[in-house]
């Protein structure tokens, strides 16, 4: 029997007359999962920073380790939800195809360099449309996958990714959280119903409106990273005993938060440290619950915002004592800091070099990137569209061929054959 938890408005793909598979035996979310896993922007996951420097060492996490603890996590919330709450059934369930799909993606747009990029490259593109991950996700979603025509998302999927949907024009000054405004044809898709998403203030309050499964993926990635960052933030040396009894006392931590620091300190100190976050992911699954909404404009059109994720109070706390931690003792250390630097360097000089051959030249200009980019970049009718085109190559890079790219065009003592590969 179907899932009668979605209906024809969420699974019509954004490209109706692109149904080039009628026949398919998955379903229109496992086609939208499969779809992901085969694109090349997932694999190059696997060499983009999460916290620490791709192929630093082989134990800590990536972009793409990250996407497939999250999708686990995701899919781990999904069946626990239908097997425990009494508002889902066998019939009746958010499906986890869609919200591992959901989660697979959700670092697609992410440049080089982890956050640190994503800073530098929003303020080159500052005033020609910014640059955000969760929109450059979007972007390839819906159109620079699979030759530059995207993968023809379902409604549910797009909507699912949709973490942010406040346009940058509406709140110019921000660092992040907003999508690029020419992205408002996709919200336009997503509810078919441009005025009313547009009600809600711009920022945080039109942010927080959210499916279902934008919230388990949000959730799911909230737990991968606040409980996996302090593993690979001690494996590296960052967090330590002296170091979490420093920031303690600097803190002043009192109730949950102080026994939640013992803990760690308790299973650093036994070399346990793995095992008790290996145990607390348990506990960020089952302390996320499905409860009802208020009814709001898209209620009656699909159960994605019917209900809600509640998290419980308790839990959220401890995850964002784990977040302080790691943003207080790795994020903000000097070793970091020199990484955000090498962001800056590397990436906007990277820019500054491609902009100037591609846009600024008036004479034939070299061939500095594919065929295929340079003609995106050619057909393109505004400086500021062959600037995102550019930024589009920049932020595909992985980490290592953005300091390999940089140095063939800048290092005198880089450049034999040998190093052309």
């Amino acid at each position: 029997m179907m899932n009668q938890f979605y209906n024809d408005f969420d699974i019509t793909p954004i490209k109706e007359e692109e149904n080039d598979r009628p026949d398919d035996y998955r379903s229109p979310f496992q086609i939208d999962r499969d779809r992901i896993i085969y694109t090349p922007s997932f694999r190059r996951l696997q060499s983009k920073t999460q916290v620490f420097l791709s192929g630093e060492y082989d134990f800590y996490r990536t972009r793409l380790t990250h996407s497939l603890e999250v999708a686990q996590i995701g899919r781990s919330i999904c069946n626990r939800l239908k097997k425990r709450s009494d508002i889902l059934s066998e019939e009746y369930f958010i499906d986890p195809d869609l919200v591992e799909a959901a989660c697979l993606s959700h670092d697609l747009g992410h440049p080089p360099f982890g956050h640190a990029g994503e800073r530098v490259l929003h303020s080159i593109m500052q005033n020609q449309g910014g640059f955000e991950g969760n929109a450059q996700t979007l972007r390839q979603l819906t159109e620079t996958i699979y030759g530059q025509r995207g993968m023809n998302p379902t409604r549910a999927f797009l909507d699912s990714t949709l973490k942010y949907k406040t346009l940058l024009s509406e709140i110019p000054e921000a660092p992040n959280h907003f999508i690029y405004d020419y992205q408002i044809k996709h919200l336009v898709f997503a509810f078919e119903d441009k005025d009313q998403i547009l009600q809600f203030q711009a920022g945080d309050t039109r942010n927080a409106f959210k499916s279902v499964e934008c919230q388990i993926m949000d959730w799911a990635d909230d737990t991968a990273y606040s409980l996996n960052d302090i593993v690979d933030g001690a494996n590296a040396g960052f967090i330590n005993l002296q170091n979490l009894e420093n920031w303690a006392e600097t803190n002043n931590l009192k109730g949950d938060d102080a026994k939640n620091l013992e803990q760690l300190c308790k299973s650093i100190r036994r070399k346990r440290l793995e095992p008790l976050m290996g145990r607390k992911v348990g506990d960020f699954i089952a302390a996320a619950n499905i409860v009802d909404t208020e009814k709001n404009f898209m209620s009656s059109r699909t159960a994605r915002y019917k209900y809600k994720i509640d998290v419980s109070s308790e839990i959220a706390k401890e995850s964002k004592l784990y977040k302080k931690i790691s943003l207080d003792l790795v994020f903000k250390s000097p070793q970091l800091q020199q990484l955000d630097h090498k962001a800056a360097r590397v990436l906007g000089e990277l820019f500054n070099i491609l902009s100037d051959n591609y846009i600024s030249n008036n004479k034939k200009p070299l061939k500095l990137v594919s065929s295929e980019s340079e003609e995106l970049i050619s057909i393109a009718e505004k400086d500021s569209q062959k600037a995102r085109v550019i930024t589009d190559i920049i932020s595909e890079m992985t980490d290592k061929l953005a300091v390999r790219t940089y140095r063939r065009l800048v290092d005198p003592n880089f450049g034999s054959i040998l190093d052309l590969v």
